[in-house]
This record gives C-alpha cells, structure tokens and sequence, in this order.
C-alpha cells in the first residue's frame, strides 16, 4: 500500500510540461535553428514537350535528394538520371538522350538555399540553379506548394525551363522543332532524418 501511494504521488507530481532538456533543444524566437538533415523519400518529375503535330510527357520517379541545415540557412541538392526519364518510347527518350548529350553529362539537378524559417510555409519561393546536358540555368523566384502531414513535406510546383536555357538544339519532327518551353512539374516527398 505504501509503494502505491508513493507511485501515486510521484506521477502526480511530475510536470505536466516539457521537460528541460526537450524545451533547451527548442531554439527561442531571434535564435538560430538548429542543424537538421532532410531526406527526398519519393517524387515524380515530368517534363512537357510540345511540337504541333503531338504533345509528350517524359516521367522519371528515380530523384535522390538531400537537405542540409545549419546556422538557420538549408541548402538542398535534387539529382536524377537524364536517362531514368521515360516517355513511353524508347526511340524518343534514346533520342532525348543524344539531343542532350546525356552519355557526356548523366545527371541532371537542381540546387536550391532555403531559410530554415521557411521550411514549413504553405508556399515556398525557390531560387533554382539547374545543371542539365552540360550547362546552368538559373530560375528566380519559382513558387512551390507545400503540404505537410505528420514528418512528411509533399511539395509540388513546375519548373518553367526552355530548351534554349541549356543550349540544346531544338529537336525536329518533320522539320518542325519542338516548342522551346520544356516545363517540368515537380512533386516531391521530403522528411526530416
């Protein structure tokens, strides 16, 4: 009976709030953030080409991506095969590949520096740096969507990129090139490690 009245009072007189050491990992408002690694679980990224005679969609689901924070700034890294994107015809993605010199230079990504303030903003505003067949893009201000449930950020948006930004020649289809504009939506999965 003792024992049970001393357990009695020793859970009732516990704190009902966060302890110590949980409220001092909490950085307080003015203070930096403290270092975090984020990690790219899934995506999809789907680029669009147009040519007046057929509309294609090329979909890679291979991206791997890595977020790292400190000091309040986060620095994000997206990479994926050029030849992981499927367009459903492989005479047209093995064309792809030699437009954009995709045995010279295999990868392409996406560079991008977040304040880490911002990570759980509904809207995120993203200046990109995007390598892709041996050449940099740069693309101010592209806006992305946020939705977050649980540890898991879903954040899609569209990268408004042209094929004249990388210096690809534009391929033909009858002697007709394809429109400039490559747009490429993006949908990703992040979570914090």
């Amino acid at each position: 009976m003792k024992k049970l009245c001393l357990l009695a009072v020793l859970l009732f007189t516990l704190p009902t709030h966060e302890p110590a050491y949980a409220q001092a990992s909490k950085p307080k408002p003015g203070q930096p953030q403290p270092d975090q690694t984020w990690v790219l679980d899934r995506s999809t990224l789907t680029y669009h080409m147009s040519h007046p005679m057929h509309e294609v969609d090329g979909t890679s689901h291979a991206a791997l991506g890595k977020g790292v924070c400190h000091a309040g700034q986060c620095d994000f890294l997206v990479a994926a095969a050029v030849k992981s994107f499927d367009s459903g015809d492989s005479n047209r993605d093995l064309h792809m590949l030699q437009v954009t010199r995709g045995a010279l230079y295999p990868i392409v990504s996406v560079r991008f520096h977040l304040a880490q303030s911002s990570l759980d903003a509904p809207t995120l505003d993203c200046d990109l740096e995007v390598n892709f067949a041996g050449n940099t893009a740069h693309y101010s201000h592209v806006i992305f969507q946020q939705t977050i449930e649980g540890a898991e950020h879903h954040i899609t948006g569209v990268v408004p990129s042209t094929v004249s930004d990388f210096k690809i020649d534009p391929p033909t289809f009858l002697t007709i090139p394809i429109k400039n504009e490559i747009p490429v939506r993006v949908e990703m999965f992040w979570h914090p490690s």
